[in-house]
């Protein structure tokens, strides 16, 4: 998910636009607090070069925290059975939740915070039948002097004078104590707006590792957190499979992954899709066409979720949104990009970003085909996204950060699964 970001009176409220489109980026207006709109700018690929070593102020260094002993029984962890996502008793459990964002973004903080305390939040999450929720974040979040704003302090006393990763802390903790689950989402490098790769010049990918790294080690023995997005959104110039140390997404998330099994072998390693394979171009994150032939290979198997990122034609007017045979033709279309790995019992799927306004005839049949489609075959997923002030797709709650957009939940609640 692509970001712009506005200036509201003395408050600075990011607001989310969808996922990038596979020829260019939406440039939709942005919801602002009073209602307005501000016009919207593109999100920038960043082009960057390759992997280097650390640079610009060095994340928090908590002490480590021991992992625990490998093996898939440990009591709250999650593993993988062919396309399943399993329990500690090889139950089958599926992730169904939404995305709840603003730490990845200059407020260094969930949006949100400004009209509601954290807790009425996650009551309300816990209440409306989710039980995961997916929380993106920046590694400039980690660096000094990125404080934590628009937070109202009357509403969240708890988390004033808190760091942001303190405030994750406190999110984890609140969705503990409700049997939520947390998958953390390195969304951006920083907080100004993602890269295609997953380093820039600022953010090299050893400072990427050392972040993952950092927090494999802060929650190795809370299975809370049970997932780690390693990069959102990997787009034109990423490569899948071609053996590039600098573009090849698959080898870079090896590299990851196999740092944070070091430190925790429990913990589900997700990785997104690419943009273009072989000349298809498709949504940022969302191919994962050459995963089957070039799989992603860890130290500790059965740890592994793909996932995809998928958007309706509000978002960009994709050439299957106006196929003669539209929407039938969707199922195909998911199938060959990303569905095929759970078909055929390769790994699971969660799709971890898909969102509407829901406005149109063309959204309406494309959101309920995805409805569909994951309910058939059982997916996990993680709805675009719990705010209100997302520019391409809003949310969750409407623009008073109270109220459901209940024709949404209408189309999601059927998907639900219990808490874990």
């Amino acid at each position: 998910m692509n970001y712009k970001l506005a200036l509201i009176a003395s408050l600075t409220f990011g607001a989310a636009a969808c996922g990038g489109a596979s020829t260019g980026q939406p440039q939709d207006p942005m919801p602002t607090q009073n209602g307005t709109t501000s016009p919207g700018t593109t999100d920038p690929s960043a082009g960057a070069p390759g992997p280097g070593s650390p640079s610009g102020s060095p994340s928090p260094s908590p002490s480590p925290t021991p992992a625990p002993s490998p093996g898939n029984g440990t009591t709250g962890w999650l593993h993988t059975k062919g396309a399943q996502i399993v329990d500690e008793n090889d139950h089958p459990v599926r992730l169904t939740g939404l995305s709840w964002f603003g730490l990845e973004t200059a407020n260094y903080a969930p949006h949100g915070l400004w009209s509601r305390s954290m807790s009425s939040m996650l009551d309300q999450i816990q209440q409306l039948g989710y039980n995961t929720i997916r929380v993106p974040y920046s590694n400039q979040l980690f660096d000094r002097g990125s404080t934590p704003n628009s937070v109202d302090a009357t509403q969240n006393p708890d988390l004033v004078g808190k760091s942001g990763l303190e405030i994750i802390d406190a999110l984890v903790a609140g969705a503990k104590a409700r049997h939520l689950r947390i998958i953390l989402d390195r969304h951006r490098p920083d907080s100004g707006a993602q890269s295609a790769l997953w380093y820039t010049d600022q953010y090299p990918e050893q400072r990427w590792i050392d972040d993952w790294k950092m927090l494999a080690a802060r929650y190795a023995n809370e299975p809370t957190v049970v997932g780690f997005d390693l990069h959102n959104e990997p787009h034109d110039p990423a490569t899948w499979g071609d053996g590039s140390s600098t573009t090849d997404w698959r080898l870079a998330a090896e590299r990851a992954g196999n740092a944070i099994q070091a430190i925790n072998p429990h913990v589900l390693i997700i990785v997104e899709g690419i943009q273009t394979v072989a000349g298809d171009t498709y949504w940022w994150g969302g191919n994962l066409k050459n995963a089957g032939a070039f799989p992603v290979e860890l130290g500790v198997p059965n740890q592994l979720v793909y996932s995809a990122h998928d958007y309706p034609a509000s978002v960009f007017a994709q050439t299957w949104f106006t196929a003669a045979d539209y929407p039938a033709n969707l199922t195909g279309v998911w199938d060959a990009h990303w569905g095929y790995l759970a078909k055929q019992g390769t790994a699971p799927i969660w799709i971890g970003e898909f969102g509407t306004k829901d406005a149109t005839p063309s959204d309406q049949q494309w959101f309920a085909a995805m409805a569909g489609y994951l309910g058939t075959n059982g997916l996990s997923f993680s709805f675009w996204c719990w705010n209100p002030d997302s520019g391409d797709t809003g949310g969750i709650l409407q623009d008073d950060w109270q109220t459901v957009n209940s024709d949404k939940q209408k189309v999601l609640q059927p998907l639900l699964a219990p808490l874990l």
